[in-house]
């Protein structure tokens, strides 16, 4: 009589702890950087953009800038947990096409970026900045116009002119007072009661610049308890009028063109008091 031999099948470790699935990586990832610090990617690890000509919260990128520098977008991004979610918007573009935003800013790849952590667009043509979650300033590239509705070149003659100018995080436009002096606001008075007009650029700290400005021309000092940003000495100012609009720059002719400079790398360094 034959045996009949029942085979068992064993279980192994690995079925009884068996290895749980890798979540999927966020649409929108905060990645660490050895050259540029933490940088926005999407969930491949490819670099993300901002494009400095889009100051006024739309783009100005079209054509055959679209083909080196491909739209991002993503309906309901998922976001890495250092991210905040209100930071984050979607705007239509001329085309009909949509484009998410962070603070304000259109996000975009760049072609020649060939897989995940290059960042070759960096500073390319001095508009393009990769981006970050952390810029304490930004650059916009944008034609100057003041509160009386006059174009100005960057002498703050009439004109047709794109000029560079610093920016807070979301596109906010930043000035610097004339009658000021080094790290000496001169401006606001003690009561705040001017605050208002020309309201100090608070900060808590200095974090990231664009790369093609130097991070030691930024400093900080004390005005009435507050912590007022300057750079190059300047302290520096928002203007009321400008209504928190990104893009604004009126203030660049009151009350006269050059009382209320912008402010950028060929800005000279504020004098001693």
């Amino acid at each position: 009589m034959g045996v009949i031999i029942i085979g068992a099948t064993s279980c192994s470790d690995d079925d009884n702890n068996p290895t749980p699935n890798t979540p999927p990586a966020k649409n929108i990832q905060v990645v660490a950087n050895a050259t540029y610090g933490n940088i926005l990617t999407d969930s491949a690890g490819r670099t993300l953009y901002f494009f400095s000509m889009d100051a006024s919260g739309s783009s100005s990128c079209s054509g055959g800038c679209v083909t080196a520098w491909p739209i991002f977008y993503k309906e309901n991004p998922t976001l890495d947990s250092s991210l905040t979610a209100s930071d984050f918007g979607v705007i239509t573009r001329a085309d009909g096409s949509k484009q998410t935003t962070y603070k304000g800013w259109p996000l975009y790849y760049y072609q020649s970026d060939a897989k995940a952590g290059d960042i070759k667009g960096e500073a390319l043509q001095n508009v393009w900045f990769v981006a970050k979650p952390d810029y304490t300033v930004m650059l916009a590239n944008t034609q100057l116009v003041g509160n009386d509705g006059v174009k100005y070149k960057s002498d703050y003659t009439a004109g047709d002119e794109i000029t560079q100018y610093i920016t807070d995080a979301y596109g906010r436009t930043l000035y610097a007072f004339a009658p000021d002096k080094f790290n000496t606001n001169t401006y606001t008075k003690a009561d705040l009661s001017n605050n208002t007009v020309w309201p100090m650029f608070e900060v808590s700290a200095i974090k990231n610049v664009p790369s093609t400005l130097n991070k030691t021309s930024f400093a900080t000092i004390t005005v009435f308890g507050k912590t007022q940003l300057t750079f190059k000495g300047w302290p520096l100012y928002y203007f009321g009028a400008d209504a928190q609009t990104r893009g604004n720059t009126k203030g660049v002719s009151v009350p006269r063109p050059g009382v209320w400079p912008i402010v950028n790398n060929n800005s000279s360094t504020a004098p001693q008091p």
